[in-house]
């Protein structure tokens, strides 16, 4: 059975103490968990919240990126194996959280070009950095799910067929993928034929409407998402991935300059939602 998720990122980048009322009101409106940013520094951080979800019977999942001098594809050898380093420090602090899903573009860094498309070498060097970080997700029981991200926020995998390009070169059980529908909005020709594409190796979905706002307020072809979902027998997390300016110097890392919806708006509202379609294909 799926399970609907929301990423507190409309409200923080942080895993403080100050997010547990937000973790408490998501579980009111009746999510199954919570996904949140590793970025913090702070250990007990990710463990506190962590046992402050268990207690509200919330799982958690968790997202990361990484920076220039982090880069797994640079060719810099150093500066790959920092970028190898660093995705293993975010599985620990998944195992802090409990998380079983580790997501997000960490394939390369973010918002990086070098004005050139991917070749070869860095698919290579990208295969062989997940390889190792999965042998160590492995031993945390945690799976990662690295990212398609859109063609203005990265360039080596921008759609699904580099990103199944890119997992089937790294072949490795706990390295799967991340279906987005916001950067799938922008990138592929077709909703069925990417999800098919991905399909072997789905292991997570981000719900994000075209603007990152409210879920089902947009562009996005929510039916044949959720009947492509339905018919490939998908049965992971449903998570909301939305944004907002409420955490200035995360919004402005990311380009985002203004408001899209109300964060409890995009909650609510989302969560019947999705609710609504999983009970509507499901149905069919």
């Amino acid at each position: 059975m799926n399970k609907i998720g929301f990423n507190i990122l409309p409200w923080t980048a942080g895993v403080s103490s100050k997010a547990f009322p937000i973790l408490d009101r998501l579980k009111k409106i009746g999510y199954d968990g919570v996904e949140v940013f590793i970025g913090s520094p702070d250990q007990e951080e990710y463990k506190a919240l962590a046992e402050h979800a268990k207690n509200l019977g919330l799982e958690v999942n968790a997202v990361t990126v990484l920076g220039l001098d982090e880069n797994p594809i640079s060719p810099d050898k150093k500066t790959r194996e920092k970028g190898i380093e660093r995705i293993k420090w975010a599985i620990d602090r998944a195992q802090d959280l409990g998380a079983e899903i580790l997501c997000g573009p960490f394939h390369s860094t973010h918002g990086f070009f070098t004005r050139a498309a991917p070749n070869e070498q860095e698919y290579q060097w990208a295969a062989e950095a997940l390889r190792i970080a999965g042998d160590h997700a492995q031993k945390a029981g945690i799976t990662l799910t690295p990212e398609a991200v859109n063609r203005f926020e990265n360039y080596l995998a921008s759609c699904i067929d580099h990103l199944s390009y890119l997992i089937e070169l790294t072949n490795h059980p706990n390295v799967k993928g991340m279906y987005d529908t916001h950067h799938a909005n922008i990138e592929e020709k077709n909703v069925t034929t990417s999800i098919q594409k991905i399909a072997p190796n789905l292991a997570h979905v981000h719900i994000s409407e075209n603007d990152r706002g409210t879920p089902g307020k947009g562009l996005v072809h929510w039916d044949e998402v959720f009947q492509s979902l339905h018919d490939i027998n998908y049965k992971g997390w449903y998570t909301i991935e939305a944004f907002s300016r409420a955490d200035p110097d995360f919004a402005n890392s990311i380009n985002v300059w203004r408001e899209y919806s109300d964060p409890w708006e995009i909650a609510e509202y989302g969560y019947n939602f999705i609710n609504t379609n999983l009970e509507k294909f499901e149905k069919k």
